[in-house]
């Protein structure tokens, strides 16, 4: 079926069939008249919020969750070339977000956020269906294989936490770390972690007071030091092109706007590294009109000072090197409104303001967008000449776990798969990026809520509309070709590039991964 590279890619599995997969186990389960659905299509999740309740709904059939699937594993891929994008293609890119914003709204609650806020009682999981979900020893025997098994089982486990039937729910976990393993296929391995996720929603659930509040607990998730992630996080730079493709998408357009500048400053929020900056000096010193002064200003919450301070001072002395005069501050805070002010961040008459976000502003993102408004508003103020914005392109962020949980599925099954492609599958590299990156993304997504749930990552529409509200407009990207000499260095088929009304995505057969953004302020004409 055409287009469902967009879902799932598990390429060792040839004969799974994803259809069946989807359609039996497909979460939204709510019949909506034909008014009641056209309004959800186009429900904004702006207006979702804590105390929404969605109790007296009733359920579709299986034959109209059947149609109600088909709409979204039709999709052709969402991430083309430009020269092959053409009006249909756009019309079925709307459809695709309205139709994970309908998702959203029509499933029944889970937690709600917050830690104030009584959890919602829904019925049993008898009244679901979710017994019916699993396919039976007997289906599986009869030429039902491993793969699409496993995928019966993480689901109609996600609806059973859904429903909170912790029994029913721990006798499909004992299933399925029969079949998850961290050191199998990019199947198995995602599997593992939302398998991992999903005992530690569980644990949580365990553990509600009688208030409808989370009482925190004690659960069984190894501590990892900061120097494990790190290096986590180095690996994945060094062996796949997401993180580069932020950093070389960021730095093109602050050089594009800095164009006749002679005093920069970059405050960069959620500092946790220098890699970004090399190349940046290395443009910037080879610019026509000669090189500017630097300022780099880093923002930290981490107990990385010393660290940090130590590979900025050897930064320092390569731009020296290079005729760029290099100045760096850090400043160990968490970002918030209050910090972002002229006084605080000791901005001087003359410099050119650049604000750089690298995977960061998604974690002040909530349901009521309280916090990232806040924060935008307060960067408005400053005047920067560029906003530079890098994220992950999905929708992790919806009011209803059932919802999330398949979205973030079919996002990190994607990236499973891509580190399939690139890394043998008993790296010991692979096996780090995996544990010791994803895997904790993909816990917090699942396992969380309220201010816990720090992995809010939303699409390109959704930030468009945000930083739109809050007064800056986007500057288009001139470096798709850059970003497909990037690519190439890589040498692995199934990276995919497109550009979405000024901003650039990166995707994994046609599934997006990471979209990169630059913006200013609406009084300022785009170069």
């Amino acid at each position: 079926m055409e287009g469902i590279n967009g879902w799932l890619s598990f390429p060792l599995y040839e004969s799974f069939n994803h259809d069946f997969a989807i359609r039996r186990f497909c979460p939204a389960r709510v019949e909506l008249e034909q008014g009641e659905w056209e309004e959800a299509m186009n429900y904004e999740i702006d207006s979702f919020s804590p105390d929404d309740h969605d109790t007296g709904t009733p359920h579709l059939a299986a034959s109209e969750v059947d149609d109600f699937v088909d709409s979204f594993i039709n999709m052709d891929d969402r991430v083309v070339d430009d020269d092959d994008k053409d009006d249909q293609n756009s019309k079925k890119e709307q459809d695709f977000h309205n139709f994970q914003d309908g998702i959203d709204f029509v499933e029944f609650p889970m937690m709600m956020e917050g830690d104030d806020h009584e959890l919602e009682r829904s019925g049993s999981c008898e009244d679901f269906g979710v017994h019916e979900m699993v396919p039976s020893v007997e289906e599986v025997s009869h030429g039902v294989d491993q793969g699409l098994h496993l995928v019966h089982l993480l689901l109609a486990c996600a609806e059973a936490v859904g429903c909170r039937d912790t029994q029913l729910a721990n006798s499909m976990l004992t299933q399925i770390w029969a079949s998850a393993t961290p050191w199998g296929d990019s199947l198995q391995r995602v599997s593992y972690c939302f398998a991992t996720g999903l005992k530690s929603r569980l644990s949580l659930l365990q553990n509600v007071n009688g208030n409808g509040t989370i009482s925190h607990c004690a659960m069984d998730v190894p501590l990892m030091t900061r120097e494990e992630k790190m290096e986590a996080f180095h690996l994945l730079y060094q062996t796949t092109p997401y993180i580069a493709f932020g950093f070389m998408a960021a730095n093109e357009a602050i050089c594009q706007a800095a164009q006749g500048r002679d005093s920069l400053h970059i405050i960069d929020l959620g500092m946790d590294h220098t890699l970004q900056w090399p190349s940046l000096i290395r443009t910037l010193a080879s610019r026509p009109e000669g090189a500017p002064t630097l300022r780099i200003t880093g923002i930290t919450s981490h107990q990385s000072l010393l660290e940090l301070q130590a590979s900025m001072k050897s930064l320092t002395m390569d731009a020296s090197s290079l005729g760029i005069a290099l100045e760096f501050n850090m400043i160990s805070e968490p970002v918030t409104p209050s910090l972002l002010t002229r006084e605080n961040l000791n901005l001087r008459e003359g410099e050119a303001l650049f604000i750089n976000s690298i995977t960061h502003l998604h974690k002040y993102v909530k349901e009521s967008r309280g916090s990232l408004k806040a924060i935008l508003q307060a960067i408005k103020k400053l005047g920067p000449a560029l906003i530079t914005v890098v994220e992950q392109d999905a929708n992790h962020n919806g009011p209803f776990f059932l919802g999330r949980f398949l979205e973030s599925l079919h996002y990190y099954s994607a990236v499973f798969d891509s580190l399939e492609a690139s890394l043998p599958r008993h790296s010991p590299q692979r096996m780090k990026i995996e544990r010791l990156h994803f895997a904790e993304e993909i816990r917090n997504i699942v396992a969380y809520e309220g201010s816990d749930r720090i992995e809010r990552h939303e699409r390109a529409d959704q930030w468009r509309r945000q930083l739109g509200r809050a007064g800056f407009q986007v500057m288009a990207l001139k470096c798709l070709s850059q970003a497909k000499m990037m690519l190439s260095v890589y040498g692995c088929d199934g990276y995919t590039l497109g550009s979405e009304k000024g901003c650039l995505l990166l995707g994994w057969k046609g599934r997006p991964i990471m979209l990169a953004s630059a913006w200013q302020l609406h009084n300022v004409s785009s170069n």
